[in-house]
């Protein structure tokens, strides 16, 4: 029997989310702790006339390939991963870490080569398929978040709006509510963030806002654009700590000049970030700037798909740019990292104050 709390996630994702198409060929890529759900996402898929496909991946895959993989292996073009993605129509990722940090002794320089590997297949996938990523509860990320696995699930589904009576509803409201934002944003040329350690400056001229309603990352509530790629000038002090692929960096703090990181520290993690700096020169710009909107999430988790949603905060991506937003930065690697702007901190628009200690003045 399917949970029924499963069944509201899996119709929202597969409705909501990805909106799926009779005949459509949907990938279901999903963690194998998170198997209680995947029976819930084939039925919601078969109802709406899609073509259900199951790919479980177990807890210790990416740990396995970086300790066998050769160099033959990493400079292989993945064809068959890319003649897959290119014959979906929707991709849902489901994540659920069995252990958060898995991966924190592994080559750091091991891990960006198999990023620029699957490169060509994450592109296709995040620009010409219909994609969300979501992350179910499990015990290692209710530790992470310092929460019983109850209150974990709470939170999680909370933040989902799936406690609600229309789900899909309260989506569209924050739909509404993000545009406001966005018709603001849009006349802006410049940002000034500032916050402790926090003094940057950047362009959006003629960028797009895109307005994150829950049909890419569920849960979300967030506003992003692509700044201008030499345009931020200034310092940022990253205090929400972030991870990637498991391994847990904190306090980073950057500098940049022409729009590239010129100097860069991490009281924890300091060998992965210099490691992802040096991917590619892509790396050393800014593809993304986003403002976190989520009222429902209030706390950090060590989980970006919920961080950087947190009402109050921004958060800067190292690496690609989204191509919608207009911006052309190009990179195998894409690191959302947050600075919390709800304990003095403000955003400027061309010198106007439009957010202060994380409430927006409009």
């Amino acid at each position: 029997m399917v949970h029924p709390l499963h069944e509201r996630y899996a119709k929202l994702l597969v409705g909501y989310c990805t909106d799926v198409q009779p005949g459509e060929n949907v990938l279901l890529n999903i963690e194998s702790p998170a198997l209680p759900l995947s029976r819930a996402l084939v039925r919601e898929v078969l109802r709406a006339g899609g073509v259900p496909h199951l790919r479980l991946i177990y807890p210790e895959l990416l740990a396995d390939v970086l300790e066998l993989a050769s160099d033959s292996f990493l400079d292989l073009e993945p064809g068959l991963e890319l003649s897959e993605i290119r014959h979906a129509h929707a991709w849902i990722r489901v994540g659920a870490p069995s252990n958060t940090r898995a991966l924190q002794g592994t080559d750091k320089g091991k891990l960006g080569r198999v990023q620029k590997r699957l490169r060509g297949v994450s592109d296709i996938r995040t620009q010409e398929t219909k994609w969300c990523g979501t992350l179910f509860p499990t015990y290692a990320g209710a530790q992470d978040a310092e929460m019983s696995l109850d209150d974990y699930e709470r939170f999680v589904y909370g933040a989902m709006f799936l406690f609600e009576d229309d789900p899909v509803t309260r989506w569209r409201n924050l739909h509404d509510e993000q545009a406001r934002l966005i018709e603001r944003l849009s006349r802006a040329n410049e940002v000034r963030i500032q916050a402790d350690g926090t003094d940057l400056t950047l362009s959006v001229g003629g960028r797009i806002w895109v307005n994150s309603d829950g049909h890419r990352n569920m849960p979300s509530g967030e506003v992003f654009t692509g700044p201008v790629e030499t345009s931020a000038e200034g310092q940022v002090r990253f205090d929400i700590p972030s991870a990637v692929h498991g391994t847990e960096v904190a306090g980073v703090e950057l500098t940049f000049r022409e729009g590239k990181v010129v100097s860069a520290r991490a009281d924890k993690g300091d060998d992965l970030l210099q490691a992802q700096l040096e991917t590619d020169p892509g790396a050393r710009f800014l593809g993304e700037l986003g403002i976190g909107t989520n009222t429902h999430i209030q706390r950090p988790t060590k989980s970006i798909l919920f961080d950087e949603k947190i009402g109050g905060t921004v958060h800067l991506a190292l690496g690609q740019s989204y191509r919608e937003t207009g911006g052309t930065n190009a990179s195998a690697i894409h690191w959302d990292m947050i600075c919390d702007l709800r304990r003095g901190g403000t955003l400027h628009l061309d010198g106007e104050l439009f957010q202060e200690n994380g409430r927006f003045t409009l």
